[in-house]
């Protein structure tokens, strides 16, 4: 079966909207069967063992199958920026990205062109990719689909963002996604053991990872009780097989978008604290974290700082310290400073 079959009756992930997204029309992801792309550089901003020394490849995609009321990405997820970009492009900025440096090619937010991202994937590493591959996602997608990634795909970078359905129907529009979200997990987990190599550069070492899992966690303000529900989740089906990464950078975003939009928009957020995570909050996280003893946890330091938030209009969407663009969606490809 070709990959564009897949799209003539969409049922590639859990919303199953059916839509025949070969023509002009677009399926709940927001996208037809076009491969878009909004951005591509070297990026700092993930986990050490994905960025080690050189950064990680990652490469943006326009769409989502989830529509999450908080995205910091809103203007790729949700609003199409991005260009297509046909087999060859595709295979010119993943091994742009190799000659870069990168430590691996970093994915994000494919899961609604899982079976297009798979044949050009195939076609990159006959002609000469070589590094690893992360598939960085909301993990609101179907073993089904995932198992075409099988043999692709070295790194599994999932979120698991609640475990609550109401939370998950109020801010995702998806009430299956707790359970969707944990089989994917799992599938990631039994797929890909843990394989950590150690990498010495200028005289100093880190570790990188050539496989595994990478399960991440966005706290959300006011939400305790739902953290404390998925690292229960994270501590009976992970540790020890994965790694765990509590993020608290939760930030509200200025989204640009007109009034109707808007107005859905903050009646989804009211079903948090639309704010900075507190620092009583963030003590409150490290006695979870304390409690629960994890063998491979990251949690990031608490921080006011939002200049992190991207921005896909701009060539270098990032800030300078978090990543160096190497192509861009208006633009084309980048000379890299």
């Amino acid at each position: 079966m070709r990959a564009t079959d897949l799209y003539e009756s969409c049922l590639q992930c859990p919303r199953k909207c059916g839509v025949n997204r070969c023509g002009s029309k677009h399926g709940f992801c927001g996208e037809t069967v076009a491969l878009k792309i909004a951005a591509a550089g070297l990026h700092f901003g993930e986990e050490p063992p994905v960025t080690v020394f050189n950064g990680s490849g990652t490469i943006f995609f326009t769409g989502c199958t989830l529509r999450c009321s908080f995205c910091q990405n809103y203007q790729i997820s949700q609003q199409g920026m991005g260009a297509s970009v046909d087999r060859e492009s595709f295979v010119k900025i993943c091994l742009r990205l190799q000659e870069l440096g990168a430590e691996n090619i970093n994915l994000v937010t494919g899961s609604h062109h899982i079976p297009m991202i798979a044949e050009f994937l195939g076609e990159a590493k006959n002609k000469g990719l070589s590094i690893p591959v992360a598939w960085n996602s909301s993990a609101y997608e179907s073993v089904e689909m995932l198992e075409r990634l099988r043999g692709l795909v070295d790194l599994w970078l999932p979120d698991l963002k609640s475990l609550n359905p109401d939370m998950s129907e109020r801010l995702f529009g998806a009430r299956d996604y707790p359970d969707v979200a944990s089989s994917a997990v799992r599938w990631m987990i039994q797929n890909s053991p843990m394989k950590i190599v150690e990498i010495r550069k200028n005289g100093e070492t880190k570790e990188k990872m050539l496989s595994g899992v990478i399960v991440r966690h966005l706290f959300m303000p006011g939400r305790l009780e739902d953290t404390a529900d998925v690292l229960s989740w994270l501590k009976e089906n992970a540790d020890g097989k994965s790694y765990i990464s509590l993020m608290s950078q939760y930030t509200p975003v200025p989204f640009k978008e007109d009034s109707q939009s808007s107005a859905k928009r903050q009646k989804s957020l009211a079903a948090f604290e639309n704010r900075l995570v507190s620092e009583t909050e963030d003590n409150d996280i490290r006695d979870l974290i304390e409690a629960y003893d994890f063998d491979y946890l990251f949690y990031q330091e608490l921080s006011d700082d939002t200049s992190w938030l991207p921005d896909f209009n701009r060539t270098q969407p990032f800030s300078n310290a978090l990543a160096k663009p190497c192509w861009h969606w208006r633009d084309g490809f980048l000379e890299v400073k």
